[in-house]
Parts: C-alpha cells; sequence; structure tokens
C-alpha cells in the first residue's frame, strides 16, 4: 500500500493555486482580444485622418487618365455593405476584378502637380508613427509613396530586458520580414475594398508568417469619384507586449503567492506531523520491553483532535498502569494471603494423623498432604518471580565466566537428572560476560528443566556455549516435539505453558521461561526459541553481550 506523508498531501493539495494562474492568462486574453480590436479602430481613425487630408486632392495621384463618367463594373460586394464600414472579423471578401472603376464626374480640373511625391511623404509623416507604416494608392493601382516602418527600436528594448522569461514567455518577433511587394499589396482585398469606395480592416500575416499586421484601408475622394486609397499598417507587437508584462506580473504574483502558501502548507504539516511523531512516541516510550508501563504520557493541552487525541491515549496508559500495577502484586498478595490458611491446613493434618487414623482414613490424609505440597510449591514459585522481579532493581553486576558457570551447573544435572544424558560443549578460552552469576545459573536451571520435560528418553541434551559477534551464545537444545509456530512470541511471557493439564506431577505455572527472560534481559542480553533445522526439537538461545 502506497503511504502518502501529511506533508505530501498538503503539497498535492496545494496545487489547487494553480487554478488562479489558469483564471489570469484567461483574464490576460480576453483584454488582449480587446485590445487588438481597439488597434483595429484606432489604425482604421489614423487612416480615415489621413485620407480626409487627401481627399479633393486629385493632382497628387497623378492619374493616367482624366475623370469621367461611366458606368462601374458590378463588384462582388455590395457598396452599401462596404460604406457600412468593412466586415466584422478583419477580413474582407475577394471581388471578381482587381481594378477598380470611378464613378461619376468630369467635373474636377486634370492638373499634374510639380512635386507630388514631396507633398505625399509630407502629409503622411504628419500621422507617422514609430512602429506603423502608411502608403498611398491611386486608381491605377500604382503604389505612389510609403512612409515609415512596421519595426520599433522600442520594443527591441522591452523585449532585451526581459531575455530571462523568453524561455517561458514568448516576446515579440522583431525580427521579420515587412518587405513591401508594391505590385502585390497594390491588390490586396481591403486596398481593392478601399478603391471600391469602403474602408476595410484586415488582420494578416507577414511575408514569412513571423508576426501579425493590421491593415486598414480608405478610399480617397476627389468630388464623387474614388481617385485612391491610402493603407495604415502596425503590427500587433505593442499588443504583444503589454499581454508579456501582464503575464510577467501575473507568473511573479502566482509564484510568490504559491511558495508562500507552500511555505505556510509545509510549516503547518511539519508541525502537525511532528505533533503525532510526538505522540507516537510517548505511547511507544510509555511501555517497556517487558511490557510494563514504565513512563506516562503528559496530555496534550491543545484544544483539536490530536490534543483530544493525546489526553485519550494518557488517561487509556494512566489505567492500564494501575491494572499492571495490580496484577503484578497479585502473586505476591496471593502467596501471602494463602500461606496462613495453608499452614492451618498442614497443622490440622499433621494434628490428625498424631491423633491416630485408621488405614482407610490414612490414604486421604495422604492425598491431602500431596495436594497441600503443591499447592506450597506454587506458592514457592510465585513468590520467587515476584523476588526476583524486586531484587534485579538493585542487583549488582560483576565479570565472570559463563563457561564455568554453565560447566559447574552440567555437574550438578547429571547427578538431579539421573536418567538423562547431557552433551557438553564450551570453548576453549573463557566466556566473559557481565551480570551475576548466580542468577546466570537460574537461568540455566529454569532452561534444562524444560528441556528436561520434553525431551525425547534416551537422547542426550545439548548445552553449548560459543563466542559470536560482541556476544556470548549459550544454547540448549533438545530432541522432541516442535514449538508451535503460535507459541513462538509468547513461550517467555508469565503464565505460558504448553504442558497438557493433569491433576498429578509436578505444578507448572509458565513462570520458568519468563524468569529466565527476566534474567537474560537483565544481562542486557535477549533469549529466543526455534525448532531445530530437521524439526526434530527445540533450541533455546540466550544471547549474553561481552564484558
Amino acid at each position: 500500500m502506497l503511504r502518502v506523508s501529511l506533508r505530501t498531501k498538503l503539497a498535492l493539495v496545494s496545487l489547487v493555486l494553480l487554478v488562479l494562474p489558469w483564471a489570469g492568462y484567461r483574464y490576460v486574453s480576453e483584454i488582449e482580444r480587446f485590445l487588438l480590436e481597439s488597434q483595429r479602430q484606432s489604425l482604421l481613425a489614423t487612416a480615415k485622418a489621413v485620407a480626409t487630408a487627401l481627399h479633393e486632392r486629385p493632382r497628387l495621384m497623378r492619374l493616367s487618365t482624366p475623370l469621367r463618367t461611366v458606368t462601374p463594373a458590378a463588384p462582388t460586394i455590395s457598396q452599401e455593405a462596404a460604406r457600412e464600414g468593412g466586415v466584422a472579423d478583419g477580413t474582407v471578401a475577394p471581388v471578381e476584378t482587381a481594378v477598380p472603376i470611378p464613378v461619376h464626374s468630369d467635373r474636377l480640373p486634370d492638373t499634374t502637380p510639380v512635386h507630388p511625391e514631396k507633398e505625399l511623404a509630407s502629409l503622411l509623416q504628419g500621422a507617422e508613427r514609430g512602429d506603423a507604416r502608411f502608403w498611398v494608392v491611386n486608381r491605377d493601382l500604382k503604389v505612389l509613396t510609403v512612409v515609415g516602418s512596421l519595426k520599433s527600436a522600442a520594443d527591441e528594448e522591452v523585449v532585451t530586458g526581459r531575455r530571462w522569461l523568453a524561455w517561458l514567455i514568448q516576446p515579440p518577433p522583431q525580427d521579420f520580414d515587412d518587405s513591401l511587394d508594391k505590385a502585390a499589396q497594390a491588390t490586396r482585398p481591403e486596398v481593392t475594398e478601399a478603391l471600391f469606395g469602403a474602408g476595410a480592416v484586415r488582420v494578416r500575416k507577414t511575408r514569412d508568417g513571423r508576426a501579425t499586421v493590421i491593415s486598414a484601408a480608405l478610399p480617397i475622394w476627389a468630388a464623387d469619384n474614388v481617385v485612391g486609397a491610402v493603407v495604415a499598417e502596425q503590427t500587433t507587437n505593442s499588443i504583444l507586449s503589454v499581454r508579456n508584462v501582464a503575464i510577467e506580473r501575473l507568473l511573479i504574483l502566482t509564484l510568490t503567492v504559491f511558495a508562500a502558501v507552500a511555505l505556510v502548507l509545509l510549516g503547518f504539516a511539519t508541525r502537525l506531523s511532528s505533533r503525532i511523531r510526538r505522540l507516537r512516541d510517548e505511547a511507544e516510550g510509555a511501555i517497556d520491553a517487558q511490557g510494563r508501563i514504565s513512563r506516562l504520557a503528559a496530555g496534550s493541552r491543545a484544544g483539536d483532535e490530536i490534543g483530544d487525541l493525546s489526553r485519550s491515549f494518557s488517561t487509556v496508559l494512566t489505567r492500564l498502569g494501575q491494572h499492571h500495577s495490580y496484577l503484578e502484586s497479585l502473586a505476591s498478595r496471593l502467596s501471602h494471603e494463602l500461606r496462613t490458611p495453608v499452614a492451618v491446613v498442614r497443622s490440622s493434618l499433621e494434628n490428625l494423623r498424631m491423633q491416630g487414623v485408621s488405614q482407610e482414613a490414612a490414604v486421604y490424609v495422604d492425598r491431602a498432604e500431596e495436594g497441600l505440597g503443591r499447592l506450597s510449591r506454587i506458592l514457592s514459585r510465585m513468590a520467587e518471580a515476584t523476588r526476583l522481579e524486586t531484587s534485579l532493581a538493585t542487583q549488582e553486576r560483576e565479570r565472570y565466566d559463563l563457561a564455568a558457570v554453565v560447566r559447574d551447573c552440567v555437574e550438578g544435572y547429571r547427578l538431579a537428572y539421573p536418567h538423562q544424558s547431557f552433551d557438553l560443549r564450551l570453548p576453549a578460552a573463557p566466556a566473559f560476560v557481565r551480570g551475576s552469576p548466580d542468577l546466570a545459573a537460574q537461568m540455566l536451571d529454569k532452561l534444562v528443566s524444560n528441556a528436561v520435560d520434553f525431551s525425547t528418553e534416551g537422547v542426550a541434551i545439548t548445552l553449548e556455549v560459543t563466542m559470536e559477534v560482541g556476544c556470548q551464545r549459550l544454547s540448549v537444545s533438545n530432541r522432541g516435539p516442535a514449538l508451535p509456530e503460535a507459541m513462538a512470541g509468547k513461550l517467555f511471557e508469565a503464565m505460558i505453558s504448553m504442558r497438557p493439564a493433569s491433576g498429578g506431577g509436578e505444578p507448572h505455572l509458565g513462570l520458568g521461561l519468563y524468569v529466565a527472560r527476566l534474567i537474560a534481559e537483565f544481562h542486557g542480553g535477549r533469549i529466543e526459541a526455534a525448532n531445530l533445522a530437521d524439526g526434530g526439537g527445540v533450541e533455546m538461545r540466550v544471547m549474553l553481550p561481552v564484558a
């Protein structure tokens, strides 16, 4: 199962903030569309002003034929529609003829100017902008003059100042082909529309397709005749520059807000996870390796859910501690309370025997004394475990040879268990550990007693001391029934026994291996049980640190 930390989850939640730059970009796109429409209207108004200045000046158009009244050819779009301002989307429909035919009047004089180019250039320069180009075409489709350029040095400076964002925000193109093919430009749709008497605006690409140009064309009138057209052109680089500035500011603002929110969320998640981790450590540290509640966690004073959980843990641990203290003192209390009635029963049986009983009654007296003896041994073992737990806290440690203790104990086992053989394997060098040799002998007694009870008759019990990395290993193995897997982690707990319940025999409360575990932990080691490799027996291993 995939584990995701609180900080990762909050970081994923913070990605919702990405909707802010998306909304901002949509807003900037709408502003860009609005500015493009404004630029169209502005350029159309500029072209109209220039055309107005050129009205009633047919001599500047250098016409090849004098003005006369003719019947015009029918265009594909109505002049009424053209006079209403062209088409809404900035494009114009093509016409069937590229050569407009002037209409009506021969009232205007056909004079030839002395310097028409200079006069046209002077009029166009009055309306010239830094990034706009103006040119005039007459009704003969001849481009008379061109003023201005589509490239702007100011835009180059702006773009140069933002080169660090060029990888993310595409700057307005400055190196584009703005050359003017006079023959081709004079026959463009918007020019054709203007020569038919209607203004038109068209959005087109440059010859290399890198820049976008807005072209506005309006007719030049002489009385009722169209004698030419003025065309104003401008790129959308200024709009792109404004858009890029807006996107740049939006990006910086978004990154700043996102970083600030991420830091706040990270700090909040770190504090939240540290509180949960501290609560976990307090809960784990409250219970020691023996299962005792050694330290009660103080409940948090916070008023949130984690504070409530901390106080609940503290309450639960307090109750568990009280219950565990009761269970720990239960054995000593039972031992103390039962000794008096046991002594009364023993003295009563002794008095009864001294007064003399029949042979049939003597059998029942013997059974009562046997049961009383078993009860006394149970109380002694309960008291032994209780006294051991208490004495371990004050027991002094010393350096001793574990191999020598095992050797001496095995000599006694051979006398105590005459029908059981023992295989002793000791190292040549001393096996020094730190602890109590008497407690080590008591631990070995419990292990050997358990091995004798479960050993196959006629098969020796093996006791071995070996040196391992940083520790001495004492192992007691016997051939016999295997250890159930369910008992592997519970065998060394108190009141756990695998012996079948019976009415006779030696009483067992499951305290022997529990005492062995207490002694091993007193030495700073550990004890474990495992089945032999072939499954035909059990091995008890005690790992004690080297002194």
